[in-house]
């Protein structure tokens, strides 16, 4: 295999805050894997929450670059297993792992859903997120973008207000996220006002390790909450089955595709309702996301519907929120530059 590195700064449209922080550009990593003629791509963005930068990545792999590229690819995961044994980040990983698959589906000429033994007859749609801002801006950004679920950033003292105000402008669906922002006792609070105003579910409302908080909620909201920050690895799986209606893994956090293949099958086992959300993604990664559509209950998709301008050619969502799959194999992703 040869594989290529390139850094993007993805430029938002407008600027993205959540209950911690607030950007309006985004640092990107994209792999290419090339072999027999064909490439895959992947990608894994920056995290300060994480500590993950596009230059620590890199340097990742290049300090395995040699390795990779001397070894035999099968199928990805075999890939997998072999970067995971070189002790790279879960965001490197992801990274190579998603070109990995994109170019095994590439080089048998079948979409990833395909050789999953999926179809896409059914699937759910996308959300669409709207940050944190002033209320006006907030407003006008679901005007500028109507969409049938959105998806609202919370964190404030003020957040049922917020929600109030956003309801006289829309009869979409709404899901919270207030990033780890609210206590127990403020979750439990909120949840019947906010199931009044039409809101589907609570996005990881208290701090990624409050378990005890957590199974309070559990035991009293009357909406479910759908872990994120408390689901980052396989392991982290069973015990938000104890505290959380769901999970929402994100591919970054995990490693990528193949060991996400594995916690929606375990989730669905325990009988967790499965998100994968993005991480402000090109559509290069979220046309891997799109592959795993048909084994979802929810997703949130949206990364390169926020950005000003993108990278890539793969999936295509309509104004309506339907999906159109590229023919080509894979995650059918191309580089536009």
């Amino acid at each position: 295999m040869r594989i290529q590195l390139k850094k993007y700064t993805l430029q938002l449209k407008h600027t993205f805050t959540i209950s911690r922080e607030s950007h309006d550009f985004q640092d990107s990593l994209v792999v290419a894997l090339s072999l027999n003629g064909k490439t895959g791509y992947g990608e894994a963005t920056s995290n300060t929450y994480y500590k993950i930068s596009v230059a620590s990545m890199m340097a990742e792999i290049e300090a395995v670059r040699s390795e990779i590229e001397a070894f035999e690819f099968t199928t990805p995961e075999i890939v997998h297993a072999f970067l995971v044994s070189k002790g790279l980040s879960n965001f490197a990983i992801c990274a190579l792992d998603l070109a990995a698959h994109d170019l095994y589906g590439k080089l048998l000429g079948k979409p990833l859903y395909e050789l999953w033994n999926t179809t896409t007859d059914h699937y759910p749609i996308t959300n669409y997120t709207i940050g944190l801002a002033p209320i006006t801006k907030m407003v006008s950004k679901m005007k500028e973008t109507p969409w049938p679920i959105y998806k609202i950033k919370l964190g404030t003292k003020d957040d049922v207000a917020i929600v109030k105000e956003l309801r006289k402008h829309t009869e979409a669906v709404f899901r919270i996220d207030a990033n780890c922002a609210w206590s127990a006792k403020e979750t439990i609070f909120n949840a019947p006002l906010l199931k009044e105003l039409g809101v589907e579910f609570l996005e990881q409302p208290l701090k990624a390790d409050d378990w005890g908080g957590m199974e309070q909620v559990m035991h009293q909201s009357v909406l479910p909450v759908i872990a994120d920050e408390s689901c980052i690895v396989e392991e982290d799986v069973d015990r938000c089955g104890l505290h959380f209606s769901g999970i929402n893994i994100k591919l970054t956090k995990c490693g990528g595709l193949t060991p996400a293949l594995r916690m929606i099958r375990k989730a669905k086992d325990m009988g967790l309702k499965v998100m994968i959300g993005c991480m402000t993604e090109s559509t290069v990664g979220i046309s891997a996301i799109a592959q795993l559509l048909p084994q979802l209950d929810y997703v949130d998709m949206d990364g390169a519907m926020l950005l000003k301008e993108d990278i890539a050619k793969g999936v295509i969502i309509a104004a309506d929120g339907t999906v159109v799959f590229p023919s080509i194999g894979g995650g059918g992703i191309s580089l536009n530059t």
